[in-house]
């Protein structure tokens, strides 16, 4: 199962609010050969760490592609640079935000190389927040992580009342 959040707290001229660039970077990742088989509802989550910028929507898509870890996330950056993300200042508000949280249980450490872009799988902080975990949950229900072998539920339960965050919308029918 190949997990990948989505996040924005600004809107673009070319594709709209935060929740239509999300629903725009699905279509770019689909042309890509990323094909979203299953899609959280939109999520609006306070930024974190705590920060003055405007909120941000958030989901999670669970994917099938051919590509390999690495090169999947090449071209989410790809993507996310398409859609006028700089990745210059870390918790920077931003158009577009996708992470590669989790990839058939794989554990990789990539340093930055020729090879492609740095790559930490599971998602290194995954586990901390909230507006990640509630979801993964719709998408994966029975998703363990792939060290601790924790339930997105249980670390869900344990960071679930430091962050605010709420469902923008029903849950989709399909990707």
């Amino acid at each position: 199962m190949i997990l990948v959040a989505l996040g924005a707290n600004l809107a673009s001229v070319r594709h709209g609010t935060p929740a239509e660039g999300l629903d725009a970077a699905l279509a770019a990742l689909a042309e890509r050969g990323i094909l979203p088989v299953a899609r959280s509802r939109w999520y609006r989550s306070a930024p974190v760490p705590p920060a003055q910028g405007p909120w941000f929507v958030n989901g999670v898509v669970r994917v099938e592609t051919t590509l390999s870890p690495v090169p999947l996330m090449a071209h989410l950056l790809a993507v996310e640079a398409a859609f006028g993300r700089r990745r210059s200042i870390a918790g920077a508000d931003r158009p577009l935000d996708l992470d590669l949280l989790d990839y058939d249980g794989q554990v990789v450490h990539h340093a930055a190389s020729d090879d492609g872009p740095a790559l930490s799988l599971p998602h290194p902080r995954l586990a901390e927040r909230a507006f990640v975990l509630a979801p993964l949950i719709e998408v994966a229900p029975d998703w363990r992580h792939p060290v601790s072998g924790a339930t997105a539920a249980s670390l869900l339960a344990v960071v679930a009342g430091d962050q605010t965050i709420e469902p923008l919308s029903p849950a989709p029918t399909g990707a």
